[in-house]
């Protein structure tokens, strides 16, 4: 295992994740029920079910698409959605 990329995608995950609207929905949820558990197993399979989609999709663009583009794309993609979200289109 490369701890370098471990330790860094963690990282770069738990601080993006910091405080967003999914944290802020998770706990919601747990104010509104007795069974605090169900919401931390429900959110962290969410979690690792997205994580593990994101990792299938970029392994399988990165077989087409070289990594300098991808992240071009990626960056206009969140631009993007920053703008459609800035004018609540989103």
């Amino acid at each position: 295992m490369d701890w370098k990329i471990f330790g860094t995608s963690f990282l770069v995950l738990f601080l993006a994740e910091l405080g967003d609207k999914t944290q802020l929905a998770v706990i919601t949820m747990t104010a509104s029920t007795e069974s605090k558990i169900a919401v931390f197993i429900g959110a962290s399979l969410a979690l690792i079910v997205v994580t593990g989609l994101g990792v299938l999709v970029g392994g399988v663009l990165t077989q087409y698409v070289p990594t300098e583009w991808l992240q071009r794309i990626v960056a206009v993609a969140f631009i993007a959605i920053g703008v459609l979200m800035l004018f609540g289109k989103l």
